[in-house]
């Protein structure tokens, strides 16, 4: 997928910030919208950007508090989350706000690019019919699971929390989020361990060093993304 033309908006108080992201995006071919608040994100989201990124520590307005106007306004746009605060709670408040993905400040450019990139390709990518990453293949409609030309058998629950790591993919879905899509009442996040620990056991070459579904620690999966 080409970067060419996609608008980013950046919402950032911090002026270096701006123009680190200003000249990093750029250089890779992406036209840049700048808020320096939350008003004027608000404002600058009537421009339709394809991808936002926002600092959740600005001046006027609550940063989950925008997220979630943001959001609000359009379900669609992917949301990367850039903050100071790294901890897991922080992190977990923010995806399940309506981030797509979180990236801790001091950061670096290209991992945000590439989380950039895992974010865009999900907004793109719908639920088609035939997911592949790798040697991963998921037939939606058939409900087939293969690595490589070899079938894999799932029960019930486990084909349903891979559709919904598919439907995400590359996306990190918190254990709350998981917990409501696969249980109605469970909240023991315990239960979700061990059908992840099951899945990978039948399509990880070594569960124990994962290449598909990965782990955010102390927040949740994220299921690498198509190539």
């Amino acid at each position: 997928m080409s970067a060419a033309r996609l608008k980013i908006l950046v919402v950032d108080d911090e002026p270096p910030i701006r123009k680190l992201l200003r000249m990093g995006l750029t250089t890779q071919g992406y036209d840049v919208l700048e808020a320096p608040s939350g008003k004027a994100a608000i404002e600058l989201m009537a421009r339709k950007p394809d991808l936002v990124i926002l600092d959740l520590g600005l001046p006027d307005m609550a940063g989950l508090e925008l997220l979630r106007t943001l959001r609000a306004g359009n379900e669609a746009v992917p949301i990367v989350v850039l903050s100071s605060r790294g901890d897991e709670a922080g992190k977990v408040q923010a995806l399940d706000g309506g981030a797509d993905d979180y990236v801790t400040k001091p950061f670096g450019m290209d991992e945000l690019l590439a989380r950039m990139r895992a974010a865009l390709r999900h907004q793109l990518q719908g639920e088609r019919p035939v997911f592949r990453t790798g040697d991963l293949s998921f037939d939606l409609v058939r409900r087939i699971v293969k690595v490589g030309e070899k079938e894999i058998k799932l029960s019930p629950k486990e084909f349903e929390l891979l559709r919904v790591l598919v439907q995400h993919a590359g996306k990190v879905l918190t254990h709350r989020y998981l917990l409501g899509e696969l249980w109605d009442e469970l909240t023991d996040a315990q239960y979700l361990r061990v059908y992840v620990r099951q899945l990978r056991q039948k399509i990880e070459a070594d569960p124990e060093r994962p290449h598909y579904i990965l782990t955010e620690t102390g927040v949740g999966y994220r299921l690498r993304a198509p190539d």
